[in-house]
């Protein structure tokens, strides 16, 4: 399956340290192939998955695109950080389309 990542995960990924980047690299590639420390997360975060690299966490989802479902990386940061802040955005976007 192919891996789709927002500006905000290429960005994380290009501000860590080369061995974080690489594993956290290496665990997309991973994902690619359905492999990795995945799970499906739960109100309100409903249709989203966390991938767990180490102390890192990158929210997912699928997406239909031609040719295919895509994974789509939505949001990368360290674990302490990630489901509040990722939490606050998609009910920012949530209040916008209402």
């Amino acid at each position: 399956m192919r891996i789709d990542v927002s500006s905000q995960v290429a960005e994380f990924l290009r501000s860590l340290a080369p061995e974080p980047r690489r594993a956290l690299r290496e665990a997309l590639r991973d994902l690619s192939e359905g492999r990795g420390d995945i799970l499906a997360l739960e109100h309100p975060l409903d249709g989203f998955h966390r991938l767990r690299v180490g102390r890192y966490r990158v929210i997912y989802r699928y997406v239909s695109a031609r040719g295919g479902s895509v994974i789509r990386c939505e949001y990368a940061q360290r674990r302490e950080l990630i489901y509040e802040v990722f939490a606050e955005t998609v009910s920012r976007i949530m209040q916008r389309s209402d």
